[in-house]
């Protein structure tokens, strides 16, 4: 089977998984994007997806690799909503701004001032999402749901931002069903805290992102069911 056929396939199925799962969550199919997680997939295996017009919305990690991507011509003619969704250094600010529409890893009032001062001297709306953190790591980045409740509030007066979600990552276990309570409680959050049209919550992953659907994920994050399965041989 050839590579972009494997490529494809693979979406399909993600994306039936999706479809399924929102329909236990009593949410509209057109509710629910895929955000397809690109940071570590071949350059080519991003544009077949690409040329084939099946990709909306990516996600990276890392500025500078993203940026050798993106704006390639070759990437750049094609009209997808970046997210960049790594831990952001205050000094690649700027240049996140000029490439990516959303910035889904805010976890810090002075990270948020930061990107807001280079939007408005770009003169770009920015979206961002809070992070928040559910597990006790000391290496995972975000804040508290209730902290970062707070964060949400003080970012939607700063000029240049529209803040519009919150985006978690769920700690690694073995059943997934046991991140449902973890899932629900920042659903209810992003339920009160945004009224907007354009809210994204996004919540769940390759491993677990069937369950964070059902309960309310709006934007799951896929890359290594898309991206590796099936392809490690070819």
């Amino acid at each position: 089977m050839c590579r972009e056929k494997i490529l494809t396939d693979n979406l399909d199925r993600v994306e039936k998984i999706i479809s399924l799962a929102s329909q236990k969550a009593a949410l509209p199919r057109e509710a629910v994007s895929l955000m397809a997680v690109t940071k570590y997939a071949q350059d080519k295996d991003v544009l077949a997806l690409l040329a084939a017009g099946r990709l909306r919305h990516i996600g990276e990690s890392r500025v500078q690799q993203a940026c050798l991507r993106w704006t390639n011509p070759i990437f750049a003619k094609y009209p997808v909503q970046k997210h960049f969704i790594g831990h952001l250094q205050k000094n690649k600010a700027a240049k996140a701004v000029e490439l990516f529409d959303f910035i889904d890893s805010v976890d810090s009032l002075s990270l948020a001032e930061t990107l807001s001062r280079c939007s408005v001297k770009k003169g770009k709306n920015l979206r961002v999402l809070v992070q928040v953190k559910l597990t006790d790591k000391d290496t995972q980045s975000g804040l508290p749901l209730a902290q970062a409740r707070e964060l949400a509030k003080q970012i939607a007066s700063l000029p240049g931002l529209t803040v519009c979600g919150y985006m978690a990552i769920a700690p690694q276990v073995q059943d997934p069903q046991e991140l449902r309570g973890l899932f629900r409680a920042v659903r209810r959050a992003f339920e009160e805290d945004f009224p907007l049209k354009e809210r994204w919550l996004s919540l769940g992953m390759s491993a677990d992102f069937a369950v964070a659907v059902e309960e309310g994920s709006t934007l799951p994050r896929v890359g290594s069911d898309i991206f590796a399965r099936n392809l490690e041989d070819l």
